[in-house]
């Protein structure tokens, strides 16, 4: 299947069958988030990756105690900064400069810029701000690993400061945003894999402006 077809094969599983993901797809999915682009290319978020299942079982009853959580082969956790600080921004923009081996004139003036905006913000407007670049990388996890014939279950049904306490996610200066149960459908219990996907057509969905 191309592309397109796997994302037709593609559904948010309602029921999945415990079966392991192979370390090499999941390996796969977690890059294409990586590698997704964010606003100034400060990847203000990071990814945990579950595969306890005590840890799974804690996390179920605070994500309306949808069975996915437990019953997935990896359950990633897409959680933002709580703030943008000058630390982490200099730490991304140092990283350019090892990476490439110069310095930019212009990519300096940027990070001033920056530095001269970001952290006078409040960190609630900080942390949303970071929260939409999670969607970005949320959305390439999810398209890899429709390419990888993985299933997954998008989720914002769930109480992330729960979440973020299991996890110890506050004293790393992260807030969770979403949930991605990865996995394989339980085909004979999932109300859903033989219904027809439906999306708006494409006239009511596409303008094109020549």
């Amino acid at each position: 299947m191309d592309l397109i077809e796997k994302l037709n094969w593609r559904f948010a599983t309602k029921a999945m069958n415990g079966q392991k993901v192979p370390q090499e797809k999941v390996d796969k999915i977690l890059e294409a988030a990586r590698l997704a682009p964010t606003s100034s290319g400060l990847q203000p978020f990071e990814i945990i990756v579950v595969t306890n299942q005590e840890i799974k079982e804690q996390i179920r009853p605070h994500a309306w105690n949808q069975p996915q959580i437990t019953d997935c082969s990896h359950l990633l956790v897409f959680a933002a900064w709580d703030n943008y600080t000058e630390e982490r921004i200099n730490k991304m923009f140092d990283l350019t400069n090892d990476i490439r081996g110069f310095k930019n004139e212009g990519w300096e003036n940027y990070r001033q810029m920056l530095l001269g905006m970001y952290p006078q913000r409040s960190a609630e407007e900080n942390f949303t701000h970071a929260a939409k670049q999670v969607y970005i990388g949320f959305g390439a996890a999810i398209i890899a690993a429709a390419f990888e014939e993985v299933d997954t279950t998008p989720m914002e049904g769930f109480v992330p400061e729960e979440v973020d306490v299991i996890l110890n996610l506050k004293e790393k200066g992260l807030k969770s945003v979403l949930l991605l149960p990865i996995g394989y459908r339980d085909a004979s219990n999932d109300w859903l894999v033989n219904l027809t996907k439906v999306r708006k057509p494409k006239e009511d969905f596409i303008t094109e402006i020549n």
